[in-house]
């Protein structure tokens, strides 16, 4: 099988090459880290067992936060690696764990590549973050007798529909998997019915809910509403939007701000993805909108000017959540058009009332707890997102309404943490076990 799945896999290289070209060139993706990708891969200290954590891009490494943190204190013999696919979760595993641990690039999925990444790393315990089950990767952790874990494990709908079409493949590796951690019971299902031993498959929560930092204020929120001259001004953010979303967003703004009674607040909007920023700015200015790029303003003593129909464009990295903290009002992107959604957990355990369009497939289990508890707004479309922030902004009770029950559902749904260690514990302790043989 890995014959044909490096065949497959060498096919598909040839067809994306040109895509992945033009992205290098036009972007500046991609450029970094071959040497890594092809298995050239390293520790900080090779005497240590090693836990070796994958997690795909900026939102699952965030998720691995508190279970990271859990691992040091409790494992302090154990080194811990991380490893990412993207650029962005690259720069936000080296932001947040580099300094201690070594990150790098996810090697390519063929068999020689895995092998010798393998042979670099010598993990004690694999842990794949939500959904990074590759099939070369379970093959040879298997060989090797090194447990792999999915931890946070979620299947989409669309993942689940494509594996299901080659449901007769994915068991030949989903059965090696030792452990499936799954966010839902509706998951655990998937991870059944695609091949994982049902007694392997646990319901321990999203571990989203403990990384989501419940909290009325934001470090560094001030300085920020400072340099953006909001002066009061309430402030509606829309974050982690996608394409044709933020047209959307900014046709509603220029309907309310054409209104006396919603005249006096400001929008933020803040594009997911950093190539987008300078696409973003010009529809901004397009749309005759005065523009304000935080980029310029950071790490400087310069403020916005004080123009209530200036819209503000966060263009630079790492600075979502202290736009969230400031807002009264978040929209979540990526949902009002077909992209899957963002995640609504760290606006939600911000305090702040939350909207989200009909497209936030990828969280379907948090989308489908906060609506039932109250705790945010699904929108249908732009019209019903005008009329829902008419609705917001005229009734600020009923939006603090929204934004408490929120941030209560958030503190309910904590501890995936404590569940998905007293699996490592029991794991860790076979596999000290097996080198003490």
């Amino acid at each position: 099988m890995r014959f044909f799945l490096d065949i497959a896999y060498f096919l598909t290289a040839v067809a994306v090459s040109p895509i992945l070209v033009y992205r290098v060139v036009r972007y500046g993706r991609y450029r970094r880290g071959w040497g890594q990708r092809l298995g050239k891969v390293s520790r900080k200290d090779p005497r240590k067992r090693c836990i070796w954590l994958q997690a795909v891009s900026m939102g699952e490494v965030n998720a691995a936060k508190t279970l990271v943190a859990e691992i040091e204190r409790q494992f302090g013999d154990c080194e811990i690696v991380i490893s990412t696919t993207t650029d962005t979760g690259y720069a936000q595993a080296d932001k947040v764990f580099g300094g201690k641990w070594q990150v790098f690039y996810f090697p390519f999925d063929v068999s020689w590549i895995i092998r010798r990444a393998f042979d670099r790393v010598r993990p004690a315990v694999c842990l794949l973050m939500e959904l990074e089950v590759w099939p070369n990767f379970i093959f040879t952790a298997h060989e090797r007798r090194i447990p792999v874990v999915v931890v946070n494990g979620r299947i989409s709908d669309r993942s689940f529909s494509r594996y299901r079409r080659i449901k007769h493949i994915t068991r030949a590796f989903f059965s090696k998997i030792d452990r499936v951690l799954a966010q839902t019971e509706q998951y655990a299902g998937r991870f059944r019915e695609l091949g994982c031993p049902a007694e392997r498959v646990l319901v321990t929560s999203s571990l989203k809910y403990d990384t989501a930092q419940v909290a009325d204020r934001v470090e560094g929120a001030e300085a920020l509403a400072e340099q953006l001259n909001l002066g009061g001004k309430k402030l509606w953010v829309a974050g982690g939007t996608g394409n044709d979303e933020e047209k959307i967003v900014l046709d509603v703004y220029k309907s309310l701000v054409q209104e006396p009674a919603f005249s006096d607040f400001r929008l933020a909007v803040v594009p997911r993805k950093p190539e987008r920023f300078e696409e973003v700015a010009q529809l901004i200015e397009q749309m005759g909108f005065p523009l304000v790029r935080y980029s310029r303003l950071k790490g400087t003593a310069s403020r916005a000017s004080d123009n209530s129909r200036a819209v503000i464009l966060g263009d630079t990295m790492g600075d979502l959540r202290k736009f969230y903290s400031l807002a009264e009002i978040i929209l979540v992107g990526r949902s009002l058009v077909p992209m899957g959604g963002s995640d609504m957990m760290e606006a939600a355990a911000l305090g702040k009332c939350t909207l989200f369009g009909p497209h936030a497939f990828n969280f379907r289990q948090t989308v489908e707890v906060l609506l039932q508890g109250r705790g945010a707004i699904e929108v249908r479309d732009g019209a019903d997102l005008l009329a829902t922030m008419r609705k917001c902004l005229s009734d600020p009770a009923y939006a603090k309404t929204v934004a408490r029950a929120g941030q209560e559902i958030i503190r309910q749904n904590q501890g995936a943490t404590a569940r998905t260690m007293e699996v490592l514990r029991t794991l860790l302790r076979g596999t000290q076990d097996n080198d003490a043989e």
